[in-house]
C-alpha cells in the first residue's frame, strides 16, 4: 500500500428529516427504497483510496495536493470486507449498480480480488449487478485483463484534451496521452466495454477541443462523455464564468455532425444521450451546473475511509466505518452486524432531501464559494 500519513476525521451528518416509503418488486428489479423526495437507491459509487498519481486542476491541484499532503493511512480505508459488506446491505436494499472510483482506483492493491468478490453478489431478484470503475487509465494497460477476468463490467476513462503539451498540464504529472490510450485500448481488447471517456471542458482551458474530441472518438465504440466544470470540492477554484454549458457543446458538434437525442438508457442515468444522424455513435453531455438532475438522482456515495454521501456536493457525510468496526452487536462480534448495517442505510436513504445544483442559481457567488463541501477526491465523481 505504501506510507499513508493521516487525515482529521470528518464531522458526522446531519439530514433534514423527511419520511420516505419502502417500494414493493416491481417489473423484476427488486426491493428498493425512496427518499424524502420520492428518489430511488439504485446506485452507489465507492471509493477505494483517496490517493492519485495525475494532479489534475480540476480535481487535486497540486498547491493544495502537494508534497506536504497528508493522505489517509491504510487503517483509515475501509478494508475489503468491509467494502464487501457494505455493498451487499446496498444490493440487498434495491443497488443494481457499482462503481468502483478513488482517486485513482487502479493504485489500490489487489483491486482485482474486490471486483471479483463484488461480482459475485446478486439482488433479491438474482441478477448480478452492473460493475463498472472509472480511472485515469495510466495502469489500464497492466491492469485490463485481469479486471475484466475479475468480472469488470465496463471502464470509463478521463481524456480533458489531445493536445499532448495540455494534456500533460492539465494532469500536472507530465503523464503522456499515449499511454493513456494505449490503457483504452487494452481496455477495449479485453471487452471492458462499450468503454467511456469523460472530458471536462472549463472555458478557456480545453472547450476548444469541443469538436476535435468529439471527432476522435465518433466511429470508434467509444461512448465520449463531456462534463461541465463543476464546483465539487473546495480546491479548484470554480467560478460561473469557467463553466461551458452543455447545450453550447451540443450545439457546436451539432453544427459539424448533426446530432439527435436518444432516450435515456436507465432510471437516473446522468448523462443526456445524442447520436449522430449518420450512424457513427454517440456522445453524452452532464449538465449538473446547467440543466440540474437532482430529482431523479439515484446514487449516494462512500468514501475511502467509509463515510457516506448522499450527494456530490456535500459537505457531511454518516461515518459507516464506525459502525462496521466499532460497539457489539447481538452475536457478539464487533461492529454493527448485517441487518444493523441494512437498517442503517435504509435509514439514511428515506431521510435524504439533497438537491444542491437545484438550488445552485439562486445561491450568492460567495454562496458557492464559501460553502463547505467534500473533496472530489475522496468521493470520486
Amino acid at each position: 500500500m505504501g506510507d499513508r500519513d493521516r487525515v482529521p476525521p470528518r464531522p458526522g451528518d446531519a439530514r433534514s428529516p423527511g419520511r420516505a416509503r419502502r417500494l414493493p418488486a416491481t417489473g423484476g428489479r427488486g426491493p428498493s427504497l425512496v427518499d424524502a423526495r420520492g428518489r430511488g437507491l439504485r446506485d452507489l459509487r465507492i471509493s477505494v483510496t483517496d490517493r492519485c498519481n495525475f494532479r489534475c486542476v480540476y480535481c487535486m491541484p497540486r498547491e493544495i495536493f502537494g508534497r506536504d499532503h497528508v493522505f489517509m493511512e491504510h487503517d483509515e480505508l475501509l478494508s475489503f470486507d468491509e467494502i464487501e459488506r457494505v455493498a451487499a446491505a446496498a444490493v440487498s436494499l434495491g443497488v443494481d449498480k457499482l462503481r468502483i472510483t478513488g482517486g485513482e482506483p487502479l493504485l489500490r492493491r489487489g483491486i482485482e480480488e474486490l471486483i471479483a468478490r463484488l461480482a459475485r453478489l446478486r439482488t433479491p431478484d438474482g441478477r448480478r449487478p452492473d460493475l463498472a470503475l472509472t480511472t485515469n487509465g495510466s495502469a489500464l494497460r497492466v491492469k485490463a485483463a485481469a479486471l475484466r477476468a475479475a468480472g469488470l463490467d465496463r471502464v470509463t476513462v478521463s481524456v480533458d484534451s489531445l493536445e499532448e503539451a495540455r494534456f500533460q498540464a492539465i494532469n500536472d504529472v507530465r503523464f503522456p496521452l499515449a499511454r493513456v490510450f494505449d490503457g483504452i485500448a487494452a481496455a477495449q481488447e479485453a471487452g471492458l466495454g462499450p468503454v467511456k471517456v469523460n472530458a471536462v471542458i472549463k472555458r478557456g482551458v480545453n472547450d476548444d477541443e469541443v469538436v476535435p474530441l468529439a471527432e476522435r472518438f465518433r466511429g470508434t465504440g467509444i461512448v465520449l462523455r463531456f462534463i461541465e466544470f463543476m464546483d465539487v470540492g473546495a480546491s479548484n477554484g470554480w467560478r460561473w464564468d469557467d463553466v461551458v454549458p452543455s447545450a453550447e457543446i451540443v450545439r457546436r458538434i451539432d453544427a459539424v455532425h448533426p446530432l439527435e437525442a436518444v432516450a435515456g438508457a436507465r432510471e437516473g442515468e446522468t448523462a443526456k444521450r445524442w447520436r449522430y444522424r449518420d450512424g457513427a455513435g454517440e456522445i453524452g453531455v452532464i449538465s449538473s451546473v446547467t440543466g440540474a438532475f437532482c430529482g431523479s438522482c439515484t446514487r449516494a456515495r462512500v468514501s475511502a475511509d467509509g463515510t457516506l454521501y448522499t450527494c456530490l456536493f456535500a459537505s457531511r457525510g454518516v461515518d459507516l466505518r464506525e459502525l462496521l468496526r466499532g460497539g457489539a452487536a447481538a452475536s457478539g462480534v464487533p461492529g454493527a452486524d448485517d441487518a444493523a448495517l441494512r437498517a442503517a442505510l435504509a435509514g439514511i436513504w428515506e431521510r435524504r432531501d439533497d438537491r444542491y445544483s437545484e438550488l445552485r442559481a439562486a445561491l450568492p457567488p460567495e454562496a458557492t464559494r464559501d460553502r463547505e463541501r467534500i473533496e472530489m477526491s475522496y468521493i470520486g465523481g
